[in-house]
């Protein structure tokens, strides 16, 4: 199968530092948003100022810099599906980005975990294709290699209860059928998402840093579809602050790493 072949060489025809250079002054820290709404808020209320962009056929999508605590990061809205959300990333390694920072949305495959119940995985199912171009072919990465025990001490400061454990890696949301949510669960997953399989390879392959956690959305661990507060503007509020633990956190790195 293609997705077997995997090959060890590190050049490539196309690098992203063809097409994007150094950003003097490009904060090491990216924290990272899917939520469109979220991710405008939370850069009103941070007093985010551009500082650089990624561009593709859709348009230009800014770097802002926002200051937290007296630290500096960047503030990037993630991109949906593991292609578009790991090319854009690579664009922003060589402005300057040496660690990731990314706060996802997810499905649930336990209906006991709470609607936005905060989600660290450990592994990820690889059912999605980008990853394979980063990694030998496997069918788990471990995710999340550094700062859980930083992030569980954030969680618990700020009182919030969590979970671990693995997390199912898709491309296509309109194909978890009843079958395959039935085999994910028998490998081990908790949730599933389109994201975390491929950012984890990108970095391991580029030496970056990466950190993600999810919160709860729709459960899939039910007789019919529960979308919970799965997109709009459905509790907001609660996920801004759900949001304000990846600050915490980059401060927490910070502080701990200077």
């Amino acid at each position: 199968m293609l997705l077997e072949e995997f090959d060890f060489d590190k050049s490539a025809v196309i690098e992203p530092w063809f097409v994007h250079q150094p950003v003097e002054g490009f904060p090491e820290t990216v924290i990272s948003i899917f939520h469109h709404t979220l991710f405008l808020r939370i850069a009103e209320f941070l007093g985010g100022v551009k500082i650089a962009a990624t561009k593709d056929v859709d348009g230009l999508w800014p770097v802002y810099e926002v200051k937290y605590k007296g630290k500096r990061f960047a503030l990037y809205k993630a991109r949906l599906g593991a292609p578009a959300c790991v090319g854009s990333f690579e664009d922003l390694i060589p402005m300057g980005a040496k660690r990731i920072i990314l706060l996802g949305n997810c499905g649930v495959l336990d209906k006991s975990i709470e609607d936005c119940g905060i989600i660290i995985p450990t592994k990820a199912i690889r059912d999605e294709g980008t990853s394979y171009h980063y990694a030998p072919p496997s069918d788990y990465i471990d995710v999340n290699k550094k700062y859980i025990p930083e992030f569980i001490e954030v969680l618990n400061a700020c009182g919030y209860p969590y979970v671990t454990g693995t997390t199912w890696t898709t491309d296509a949301f309109y194909r978890e059928t009843r079958s395959k949510v039935n085999r994910r669960k028998e490998m081990g997953a908790i949730c599933v998402e389109m994201e975390c399989a491929a950012m984890q390879a990108m970095c391991d392959f580029r030496g970056v840093e990466f950190f993600q956690f999810l919160y709860a959305g729709d459960n899939l661990d039910h007789s019919t579809w529960d979308p919970r507060s799965l997109s709009g503007t459905s509790r907001l509020a609660d996920k801004e602050k759900i949001a304000m633990l990846a600050f915490e956190l980059a401060v927490k790195i910070e502080e701990e790493t200077k």
